[in-house]
C-alpha cells in the first residue's frame, strides 16, 4: 500500500494512537539505545511501517503493548547493528583529551549496559525495561504480557543475574 493511498480513517486512528503512545514508545527506545536520535528514528520507523501496512490485530487490541514491544525490538536491533559496525572494522574516532576519562568511563558503562541488554532474550529485555524504565509493578507487567506475576518475578531475577554477568564480562 502506498502512503498516498492510506484512507482517512486509518490516518486518523494512527494519529490518535501516535498522540496517546508517543511518549511510551520514545522513552522505551531511548532507554534501550541511550540516544535521542536513535529513539526518534525508531519511533518514526515504527509509525511509518504501520502506515504502509494494515493494522496488526495486536495493535488494535492493545496499542501500548504492541508499540512497546516494537520499540524494544527495533532498539535492540539498532544496538546489535551498531555493534556489528564496530566489529566490522569501521574506524573509531581517536581520543583527543586525557581529561575526558571520567565522562568517557560513564559513557562506556552505559554502552556496556545497552550492549548487555541487547544480549538478553527479547522477552527478558521487555520485562527489565517495563520494570526499571517505566516503573511497572510485577503484577502490571504480568497483566500486560498475559502471564503470571510469579513468572515475571522469576524472569526479573534471572535477567538481573545474567545482566550482572554480562556487565562483568563473564561467559554466559
Amino acid at each position: 500500500m502506498n502512503v498516498t493511498e492510506v484512507s482517512e480513517p486509518i490516518v486518523e486512528e494512527l494519529s490518535r494512537i501516535f498522540r496517546a503512545h508517543y511518549r511510551l514508545t520514545y522513552r522505551t527506545a531511548y532507554a534501550v539505545t541511550g540516544s535521542t536520535a536513535d529513539a526518534e528514528d525508531i519511533v518514526q520507523t515504527i509509525f511509518l511501517r504501520l502506515i504502509r501496512r494494515e493494522f496488526p490485530p495486536d495493535l488494535k487490541r492493545n496499542p501500548a503493548a504492541y508499540l512497546y514491544r516494537a520499540a524494544v525490538n527495533m532498539s535492540l536491533n539498532t544496538i546489535r547493528g551498531r555493534k556489528r559496525q564496530i566489529l566490522s572494522g569501521l574506524p573509531e574516532i581517536p581520543e583527543t583529551q586525557q581529561d575526558r576519562w571520567v565522562a568517557d568511563s560513564a559513557e562506556e558503562i552505559h554502552r556496556q549496559l545497552y550492549e548487555a541488554v541487547a544480549q538478553l532474550t527479547p522477552e527478558s529485555a521487555h520485562i527489565l525495561i517495563l520494570r526499571y524504565v517505566h516503573d511497572f509493578s510485577d503484577a502490571e507487567i504480568a497483566k500486560m504480557l498475559g502471564t503470571s506475576r510469579g513468572t515475571i518475578a522469576v524472569n526479573l531475577y534471572r535477567s538481573r543475574a545474567r545482566l550482572k554477568k554480562l556487565m562483568r564480562g563473564d561467559k554466559p
